[in-house]
C-alpha cells in the first residue's frame, strides 16, 4: 500500500456551506463588469476544478453544468458555451482527482494546467463555430494565469479545514 507523505497535514471535513458559498463568490467575481478582456482568469472554472479535485462527490458535473448555464445567461453568450466548457473541465478534474492529490502543490499545477487549456479551447471552438470572430492570442494567457492561481486558491480554500496545532502526548494526531 502506498502511503501519503508524513508532512501532509490532517484536514477537518469541509463545511458544505463554505463549499457552496465559495462557488457562488467565484461566480460573483466572474460577473464583476471589468470589460471584455480575454486575459482575465476564469475564477469560476478555477474554484470548480478545486472542489472537483478535493470533493468530487459534492461538486460534480451537474453543478458545473448549472454554473455554466448561469454564466452563459449572465454573459449573454451562446447558451451552452460555458456549460459545455465547465462540464468538460469538471469531468476531467474528477477523472484525475485521486492522482492530483498525491503530488505537491506545484506539481498539481502541471496536472490542472492542461485542464484549463482544454476548457478554454472548447469555449473558443464553440464561439468560432457559432460565427464569432477570433478574440486574439490573449485567450491563451488566461489558462496560464488560472494555473498560477492554483497554489493561492488551494491555500485559501483549505485554510478553514486546517487543524490548529494542538500537541498532546496522549493523542499523536
Amino acid at each position: 500500500m502506498i502511503m501519503r507523505r508524513s508532512s501532509d497535514q490532517l484536514l477537518l471535513p469541509v463545511n458544505p456551506v463554505f463549499l457552496w458559498l465559495s462557488l457562488f463568490v467565484a461566480m460573483g467575481l466572474n460577473m464583476v463588469p471589468l470589460g471584455h478582456a480575454p486575459v482575465l482568469p476564469d475564477v469560476m472554472a478555477l474554484v470548480l476544478v478545486f472542489w472537483n479535485v478535493h470533493q468530487p462527490r459534492r461538486v460534480g458535473v451537474g453543478a458545473a453544468f448549472v454554473f455554466g448555464l448561469l454564466m452563459d445567461v449572465h454573459a449573454g453568450s451562446l447558451l451552452g458555451q460555458h456549460a459545455l466548457s465547465y462540464t468538460l473541465l469538471s469531468f476531467l478534474a474528477i477523472t484525475i482527482h485521486r492522482r492530483v492529490l498525491w503530488f505537491s502543490l506545484f506539481e498539481q499545477v502541471l496536472h490542472v494546467l492542461p485542464l484549463f487549456y482544454a476548457s478554454a479551447l472548447v469555449a473558443l471552438a464553440v464561439r468560432l463555430l457559432a460565427g464569432d470572430g477570433f478574440p486574439g492570442w490573449g485567450v491563451l494567457i488566461a489558462p496560464a494565469l488560472e494555473g498560477l492561481l492554483w497554489p493561492v486558491l488551494t491555500w485559501l480554500l483549505l485554510a478553514p479545514q486546517r487543524r490548529p496545532p494542538d500537541p498532546d502526548k496522549n493523542r499523536p494526531l
